[in-house]
């Protein structure tokens, strides 16, 4: 599973995608690209939240909470993490990507904190990926970028913050999106994202403790520090029972093979797999399933 930022960041990220515009500001990223299609489901995560534009093309997006299809005019939030892309259809796949940190999201909405009007109170959403609804703000945004990205200079970085500034504040009061009104104003609320949250929407991924550590805002030791006054374990005994616990929930309740079961709660090999999961329920993963179908 590659680090989607890194990857774009990357200066050869030019001869995997040839025709990648891309404008970084400190931790901000916005990028457009186009990707030749596939079938293949392709794993990346962030550690930040991101804005994805579909320009031309289908995609299936999966992420905790469901699966997304997303095609041309479409626009969708992704909540920083883990997720899953596969192009649909044999057209190439055209993208606006903008990553967005939470110290800017912060920065933003505090500064808006008394002008804003009166709003429902944010309500936790465990969906890692939310719809965004076409209106007048989120319009003008992407129609400046489209212009920026089409122009062979680069604008100027006020310019570009200015730009953001306005969507997020933009979609902060719209009625059209109210799910994410409210996700964007509890990252304002909170100086750190919630370890827990973090760690349930993507405890079936095959990441690093590292990269848990820095989708949760936090080094690794305070990460190692604050897991274990949280959970009352260590991260990698935590991940390995929650990974355990859905594979056997998988056996039962789907006709999924082992084999996808295995990569579907992020285990690198079959056979540590079947280890460790039987080292936990005193049966094979297949003895486990034909068991549970018996009773």
């Amino acid at each position: 599973m590659f680090n989607v930022i890194e990857a774009l960041r990357s200066p050869s990220i030019a001869e995997m995608l040839p025709g990648i515009r891309k404008f970084e500001i400190g931790e901000l990223l916005f990028a457009s690209f186009s990707c030749p299609p596939s079938e293949q489901w392709e794993a990346s995560w962030a550690e930040h939240d991101r804005i994805v534009h579909v320009l031309s093309g289908r995609n299936l997006l999966r992420a905790a909470g469901g699966t997304w299809e997303i095609g041309p005019g479409d626009t969708i939030f992704c909540k920083k993490g883990a997720c899953f892309l596969r192009h649909h259809g044999n057209e190439a796949i055209c993208l606006f990507m903008f990553f967005i940190p939470d110290a800017f999201v912060r920065t933003v909405v505090r500064e808006l904190a008394r002008d804003l009007p009166a709003l429902p109170p944010p309500a936790e959403t465990r969906d890692m990926a939310i719809r965004v609804i076409d209106d007048s703000g989120v319009n003008a945004f992407l129609q400046s970028m489209s212009v920026f990205f089409s122009d062979r200079g680069t604008p100027p970085e006020l310019l570009l913050k200015l730009k953001l500034k306005e969507l997020i504040a933009s979609i902060v009061v719209s009625k059209n999106n109210p799910g994410l009104s409210a996700y964007l104003r509890q990252v304002a609320n909170a100086d750190l994202p919630s370890l827990p949250a973090i760690m349930e929407a993507n405890c079936c991924h095959n990441l690093s403790i590292e990269a848990f550590a820095k989708l949760s805002g936090r080094s690794l030791s305070s990460f190692k520090r604050e897991f274990r006054e949280h959970f009352g374990t260590a991260p990698g005994r935590w991940l390995l029972d929650r990974r355990l616990e859905c594979s056997a929930h998988l056996l039962t309740a789907t006709n999924m093979s082992v084999t996808d079961i295995v990569f579907e709660c992020g285990f690198e090999q079959p056979s540590h797999f079947s280890r460790a999961f039987k080292e936990k329920f005193g049966q094979t993963p297949s003895d486990y399933r034909e068991a549970r179908a018996a009773a």
